[in-house]
C-alpha cells in the first residue's frame, strides 16, 4: 500500500464528481456496520513501506473517536480539514503514508471497538475514511479505547521508517472523554483482533509499544459534550498519562493546524517559531501548555 500521490487536483475531481463536500454527516459516512477492510479481526499487519515513488516513507495514523457528538469531527476532518493537512503534510513531511483509524469502546463490549484502514498516499486516504462506521455509541465509563490505536500501532504495523532509518512516524488520537485506565484482558484483545497469544495490557502498556516506531500524541476536543462537562477530569488525566504530548483544542476549526504545527516541533523546529509563523498563534500557544510549562 501507499502508491500514489495527494493531489489538490486528484482531490478537486474528486470532489466535485461526488459532491461529499455538501453531504450531511451520514451521507459522507454511509456505512451502517465496519466495513471488512477496516475490520481489524484478524490482520496480521498493515505496511508502510519504502517504494521507488516514495522512497523516504514516513507514516502518520489518524484515529478519530466516532462515538456519539465526537462523530461530526470525523465530518470535519473529511470536508474541511484532510485538503489543508494533506497540502502542508506535502510541505512538512518527505513520502508521508497516511492510515486512519476509529475508536469505540471495547469495554462496552463494542462490535466496533477499532476499525483501522491501510497506509496510503494518494486519494484513496479519503475514499477509506468514508468507509469508517460511525458508531454514535461509546460506553458509561467515561473513556474510549485510545489504547486499542496504540496497541494496533505497536503490535500490527511494520513501517520501513523506523527499520530502515531509525525514523518514528506518528500517532494523533483525538477524543473528548478522559484518558484509557480501564486493563484490557485477553479475551477483549481476542474480539477486536482475532486468534492469537495475547496478554492482559494496561494502557500504559499500550502507550508503551507504540511509542517504539511512532511520536504519539493526543489531542483533546474541547468542544466535545464530555469536556465540556469534565474539563479537569479530562485534563489532569491525560496530562498524568502523556505529559507533554498532549495537546487541548479549543476550536476544532484549527485541527489541521495544531497537527502540522506538532509534527514541525516533533521534528526539531522551534515551537515559539512555529507558534509565532501560524495563522492561529493564540490557539497553538494555548493547546501546547504542558510543552510552554
Amino acid at each position: 500500500m501507499g502508491h500514489g500521490a495527494w493531489t489538490a487536483r486528484a482531490y478537486s475531481t474528486y470532489a466535485s464528481t461526488t459532491g461529499y463536500t455538501d453531504k450531511s454527516v451520514h451521507e459522507v459516512f454511509s456505512s451502517r456496520a465496519v466495513n471488512k477492510a477496516l475490520n481489524p479481526f484478524g490482520v496480521t499487519v498493515r505496511e508502510s513501506r519504502d517504494s521507488a515513488e516514495h522512497p523516504n516513507s514516513i507514516p502518520i495514523i489518524l484515529g478519530l473517536d466516532v462515538t456519539g457528538s465526537m462523530g461530526i469531527y470525523a465530518h470535519e476532518i473529511a470536508v474541511t480539514h484532510l485538503p489543508k493537512l494533506m497540502n502542508g503534510i506535502l510541505e512538512t513531511v518527505t513520502d508521508p503514508q497516511i492510515m486512519f483509524m476509529a475508536i469505540d469502546d471495547v469495554h462496552a463490549s463494542s462490535p466496533a471497538a477499532l476499525q483501522a484502514s491501510q497506509f496510503e498516499s494518494d486519494i484513496r486516504i479519503l475514499e477509506q475514511l468514508r468507509e469508517v462506521y460511525l458508531v454514535a455509541g461509546g460506553g458509561g465509563n467515561r473513556s474510549e479505547s485510545y489504547d486499542l490505536t496504540w496497541y494496533f500501532a505497536g503490535n500490527r504495523t511494520v513501517i520501513d521508517s523506523f527499520e530502515k532509518r531509525g525514523q518514528h512516524g506518528f500517532l494523533f488520537t483525538f477524543g473528548d472523554e478522559e484518558a484509557p485506565y480501564q486493563t484490557v484482558t485477553t479475551e477483549q484483545l481476542k474480539s477486536v483482533f482475532g486468534p492469537g497469544e495475547y496478554s492482559t495490557m494496561t494502557p500504559e502498556q499500550m502507550l508503551k509499544q507504540a511509542q517504539e516506531m511512532y511520536q504519539v500524541f493526543h489531542i483533546v476536543i474541547e468542544q466535545g459534550n464530555h469536556y465540556r462537562r469534565y474539563p479537569a477530569e479530562v485534563r489532569s488525566s491525560w496530562t498524568n498519562l502523556m505529559g507533554s504530548n498532549v495537546l487541548f483544542l479549543k476550536d476544532s476549526a484549527y485541527l489541521s493546524d495544531l497537527v502540522l504545527a506538532t509534527i514541525e516541533i516533533a521534528n526539531g523546529k522551534d515551537i515559539q517559531t512555529v507558534i509565532q509563523e501560524s495563522v492561529c498563534p493564540d490557539i497553538l500557544t494555548y493547546a501546547f501548555t504542558n510543552s510552554l510549562g
